[in-house]
């Protein structure tokens, strides 16, 4: 008994860990993309420069790409507390979506974004002459147009969001900013002091829910 204890001790910090951090990530991500003060919708070219030689931004999508195992985690313990409710069904669902939604975008990040750090060892030379095929990748050709996928992501949360709002899974005021942030994080690029501001009340919205977590005893099993 004394195992199992340890291993859900493990799971509860983990979960409340992970609760705390992934807002967190996602502010620091986009806190750090340039142009904040002057948001503007940017076409696949204008991405391409921004992130080439930008290695503060690259960082920053690296912690997204490894975020999206935080956001699978954070899904299933949504679905766990709406199991308890009658809307157990669409924790389900949200979580499922969700979860196919971080998928697409740990994807997402390794074409568009991790990539462009090997592209920066390039001389600016070699660096023009790929450009097409950069290119090709930022306009979603071929199978790349499945990261569009990243738009489960949101309509996951969103679902668990209104279903807890229902249920009362979370306090109302929680649930509700979660929903908020949920909704304008998928906000497109360009436009990305608008995903801070979600990211934001996200955190403010589940940071306490973490920590609350965190503090809360395991009970003894049998």
């Amino acid at each position: 008994m004394e195992s199992r204890k340890v291993v859900d001790l493990i799971k509860k910090n983990g979960t409340g860990i992970a609760i705390i951090l992934f807002p967190l990530v996602f502010a620091f991500a986009f806190a750090v993309h340039p142009g904040l003060a002057t948001p503007h919708l940017l076409n696949p070219l204008e991405l391409i420069f921004r992130a080439h030689q930008n290695p503060v931004l690259q960082f920053g999508h690296v912690l997204v790409t490894i975020n999206t195992a935080l956001l699978i985690v954070v899904a299933l313990q949504f679905m766990k507390l709406l199991d308890r409710t009658p809307l157990a069904l669409a924790g389900f669902i949200g979580a499922s979506l969700a979860i196919l939604g971080a998928i697409f975008l740990a994807a997402d990040k390794g074409a568009f974004c991790l990539t462009m750090s090997a592209f920066d060892t390039l001389s600016p030379k070699e660096f023009t002459q790929i450009l097409p095929g950069v290119l090709a990748i930022f306009n979603k050709e071929g199978w790349m147009v499945l990261t569009w996928g990243i738009v489960f992501l949101p309509i996951g949360f969103g679902i668990q969001a209104i279903a807890m709002i229902k249920s009362r899974a979370l306090p109302y005021w929680q649930s509700i900013m979660f929903l908020i942030g949920a909704v304008f994080i998928a906000t497109p690029d360009g436009l990305e002091i608008i995903n801070l501001f979600a990211s934001i009340l996200m955190a403010i919205a589940l940071v306490p829910y973490g920590i609350r977590l965190l503090a809360k005893k395991v009970e003894a099993n049998g």
